[in-house]
């Protein structure tokens, strides 16, 4: 059996365990045209569904379906001995037997049963119902069906209803738990302090071009000032030159005589 069809049966099954409380071992309720079509493609049913599900199942039948079986004479005459193997469960029809149908429906409305049966008018009226897990024979193969379309929006609006419900009793749960809520209901808001965005580390930072002119600027300015003030220093410290006064040449020699 190929792996993709092993997987899709495990996940129909969990599908129903899940939402339709379906537990292992798996019943597996089987009638007379089920057996008729594992006759006519010669396979053996519980080897089949053991490789089938790879899981704990539980053949059953109904004391109903065998006397159908039987009722319908030589055509079904392998089909009910194949029948005959399998559990017979209380159907509570003991004294008044009903048809396999009817049997079925009744059998399905408070258990969990997967129905194996190729009777296509039986399959839809089980269809119509939430829950019910259908079985059939596709040549010589097994196959589960998916969930229906009633079973399908039993789930979602079950799921829709304990949602909200749920939700707020986690939540709550969670904040009691982390000191967010206290016992009496009143939530203990605490103010965090906000920081600001931080400055970046100055180092890091490669200098603006505008900077670095700016800077050269102020550099040069402070040279010319430093020059200026040094300069007129220098001049305060400087004595004053004498003035010299030139005596004429006559002059010198009436002083000689």
């Amino acid at each position: 059996m190929k792996i993709s069809r092993l997987k899709k049966s495990h996940k129909i099954l969990q599908y129903f365990a899940t939402n339709f409380n379906y537990r292992e071992p798996y019943q597996v309720l089987i009638d007379a045209t089920f057996c008729q079509a594992a006759l006519q493609n010669k396979i053996i049913i519980e080897e089949q569904l053991k490789k089938y599900f790879q899981t704990q199942i539980k053949l059953l039948t109904t004391q109903c379906i065998i006397l159908e079986a039987e009722s319908l004479g030589a055509p079904l005459t392998g089909a009910t001995k194949i029948v005959k193997k399998f559990h017979v469960h209380k159907c509570g029809h003991e004294g008044k037997p009903v048809t396999a149908a009817e049997c079925i429906k009744s059998m399905t409305k408070d258990s969990r049963y997967i129905v194996a049966t190729q009777d296509r008018t039986l399959q839809d009226r089980l269809r119509k119902v939430p829950g019910r897990c259908l079985l059939y024979l596709h040549k010589a193969t097994p196959v589960l069906e998916e969930p229906s379309n009633a079973s399908k929006k039993y789930v979602s609006k079950k799921s829709k209803d304990l949602l909200p419900a749920k939700i707020g009793e986690k939540i709550d749960h969670m904040k009691q738990t982390q000191g967010l809520k206290s016992s009496t209901g009143k939530e203990e808001t605490s103010k965090k302090k906000h920081k600001g965005p931080k400055n970046p580390n100055p180092l890091s930072c490669k200098k603006s071009k505008k900077q670095k002119v700016q800077t050269t600027q102020s550099v040069h300015k402070n040279d010319k000032n430093t020059k200026l003030n040094l300069s007129a220093k220098s001049k305060t410290l400087m004595k004053p030159k004498r003035k010299r006064i030139k005596i004429p040449n006559h002059v010198k020699e009436i002083v000689k005589k």
